[in-house]
């Protein structure tokens, strides 16, 4: 099964997309996560996305295309993939409809959008707190850790991210309308946009995102 993960920051994309791949026996693909080992690798493409951050600029379509196509050619993604973070435009969209036509490999099969007010956003980031060893994701209202400030699952200490400040949130929120009212008319046009509501308990969301992915 190939699936896009579409939805703003603190949306639930990386809780749900663990779970489902775990389920699903997909590999998830975190542009950012293949953004950073490659730039930690120092490859090609790693340098080259390295560059355009340091000038401040977005890495461009060509270099997270590039990214993207060696990592959907690994073993583990031959029977299928959960993207998130990518498609972030209807130029990306298109360049991954054109990878997966040219890799022999059929078109998505759905793209879910994972819809929050952006309140509740707001909210849910100023919340999170992370593992920064092994990815844990927590929240303190909702999910916290067993013992304040450490992972339940390797020990180690939580942090907030910076970039989930309410201020910058709302920044990042407004960036990611901008970019993606396109791209979901895109996906909608083509018949394989499934919404869907969010806002609610993880365990209530999860079941809605499985239902429709039957």
């Amino acid at each position: 099964m190939r699936v896009v993960l579409l939805g703003p920051p603190g949306s639930g994309k990386g809780t749900h997309g663990k779970g489902l791949s775990a389920e699903l026996r997909v590999p998830l693909i975190a542009t950012g996560d293949i953004l950073r080992q490659a730039i930690a690798e120092g490859t090609r493409l790693g340098l080259a996305a390295q560059a355009d951050v340091k000038s401040g600029r977005l890495v461009a379509d060509e270099t997270v295309l590039g990214l993207i196509e060696t990592r959907l050619g690994m073993a583990d993604a031959a029977n299928g993939f959960l993207l998130d973070g990518f498609p972030r435009t209807v130029a990306q969209a298109d360049g991954l409809a054109s990878l997966l036509e040219s890799g022999g490999a059929r078109s998505l099969d759905h793209v879910m959008n994972l819809m929050v007010p952006i309140e509740t956003v707001v909210g849910r980031l100023r919340e999170r707190r992370l593992c920064g060893s092994c990815g844990a994701i927590y929240n303190l209202s909702s999910k916290p850790p067993k013992v304040a400030g450490q992972c339940d699952l390797c020990g180690q200490a939580l942090k907030q991210r910076a970039d989930d400040e309410p201020a910058t949130v709302r920044a990042r929120l407004e960036v990611y309308e901008r970019e993606t009212a396109p791209l979901v008319a895109y996906y909608a046009q083509r018949g394989i946009l499934r919404n869907v509501d969010a806002a609610g308990p993880a365990e209530q969301v999860y079941a809605a995102i499985r239902q429709l992915l039957k």
